[in-house]
């Protein structure tokens, strides 16, 4: 029975079990199972980073309101944070590590620090 290398489809030689030709196209064929999970998770991380800059750079005092158009322009995302906490009066605050923000009325963005 003849097998072909699972990544290029070159006929194997060899062992009966092996799968791939060579180190090379296994190495490819195990590189590309592999980058759809560690992409996505990179992806998300990179944006809370990015968030984590942006609330820092605005936030240099602790407790700050500012626009939120502003936050915008500059590329943050409000849909993503890493936590959120809900005060006695009902205020959701969202959080990106230890940077939050409570959205008010008017478009205005209190941000704080933990």
């Amino acid at each position: 029975m003849e097998k072909n290398c699972q990544e290029c489809g070159e006929k194997i030689v060899g062992r009966s079990d092996k799968k791939f030709c060579n180190d090379q196209c296994r190495n490819a064929f195990n590189n590309k199972l592999e980058v759809g999970d560690k992409s996505l998770v990179r992806n998300i991380n990179n944006a809370l980073k990015k968030n984590y800059k942006i609330l820092c750079a605005l936030n240099p005092s602790g407790k700050t309101k500012i626009p939120k158009h502003k936050m915008t322009e500059i590329g943050f995302n409000f849909n993503l944070y890493t936590q959120v906490h809900f005060t006695k009066k009902g205020d959701r605050y969202n959080y990106c590590y230890d940077e939050g923000y409570l959205l008010l009325e008017g478009n205005q963005v209190l941000l704080v620090k933990k």
